[in-house]
């Protein structure tokens, strides 16, 4: 078993007699299925629908004071503490940046329970693992505890890129990406049958109408791997662009109907004069550039 303190992640703690009605007029996910022992994935939209921020949501038992814990982009903290306030208007919440004296950690390759700190399974992807939301200076007790070795966040992010899971700020643009681009429909960050949120209109009109056009999906190379924010190109055609990569593997936000047009026509995906091959993970539901002509 391994495990990583996440120096990136942040903490936003939302507490109080309204804090899961608050969170589900607002969250992608349907909050009231959150419990101490089941988090969810979900994310805070604009009006048209694109991603101000995504989280983990998981809640703490009565006995170690419930609330919502609120596992988010550490650089988006504050951002997203203002906003909830700005939608707090009379309810009974309080919401607080944490991120000075929590930190998350990451377990993965493995299975184990520890009391030191507040443990979950990560809701997105099972292969991904656990998470605890702990102070770090803790961290090494804690992977002693659970009997993971401690290694550092970029094992983490090359295990994260291997399973195809995008990451926000470095595979996708927050504020300009729509939850499907960034697949957060395939990694259970969507509830499509919940109520109203921010949002909700244009997310539920993609998912309906399978507008989707571009989405975030991993990549293969040789040797040297693409400079992240670099275009991909087939011949004199634009397809995206490259984000995270690690040992071989990457992901890029590609337009999926002209890697399909380019797959068909036999035209190599280049991204800096280095070819690149779609990997299609276990978790994808869409359709995949080229697999139905090839399956005709």
């Amino acid at each position: 078993m391994k495990a990583a303190l996440l120096p990136e992640r942040g903490v936003v703690k939302v507490a109080g007699t309204d804090a899961r009605h608050f969170l589900n007029g607002l969250a992608t996910n349907d909050i009231g299925k959150v419990s101490p022992t089941a988090a969810c994935f979900a994310a805070l939209l604009t009006p048209q629908g694109k991603i101000i921020v995504d989280f983990i949501v998981a809640e703490a038992p009565a006995e170690d004071g419930s609330g919502f814990f609120l596992d988010c982009p550490r650089a988006l903290a504050p951002a997203l503490v203002e906003k909830l306030k700005f939608y707090k208007l009379r309810a009974k919440v309080t919401v607080e940046d944490l991120s000075d004296g929590l930190g998350v950690m990451a377990v993965w390759e493995g299975s184990g329970e520890s009391d030191y700190g507040l443990f979950y399974a990560d809701p997105r992807l099972a292969a991904l693992g656990s998470r605890m939301i702990l102070p770090p200076d803790v961290a090494a007790e804690a992977a002693k505890d659970l009997g993971a070795t401690l290694d550092n966040a970029d094992a983490y992010d090359a295990h994260r890129i291997f399973l195809g899971v995008p990451r926000g700020g470095n595979d996708f643009t927050y504020g300009d990406t729509f939850p499907h681009e960034a697949d957060m429909d395939q990694l259970a960050g969507v509830d499509f049958g919940k109520g109203c949120y921010v949002g909700q209109e244009v997310v539920s009109r993609v998912e309906h109408r399978a507008m989707a056009r571009n989405r975030v999906v991993p990549i293969a190379y040789d040797q040297f791997a693409p400079i992240p924010g670099l275009p991909v190109t087939a011949g004199d055609k634009a397809l995206g662009m490259a984000g995270s990569a690690s040992n071989g593997r990457g992901l890029a936000m590609l337009r999926l109907d002209r890697v399909d047009e380019a797959l068909e026509s036999g035209t190599p995906l280049v991204c800096g004069g280095i070819a690149i091959q779609l990997i299609k993970p276990d978790w994808a539901t869409f359709a995949w550039p080229a697999e139905t002509k090839a399956a005709s």
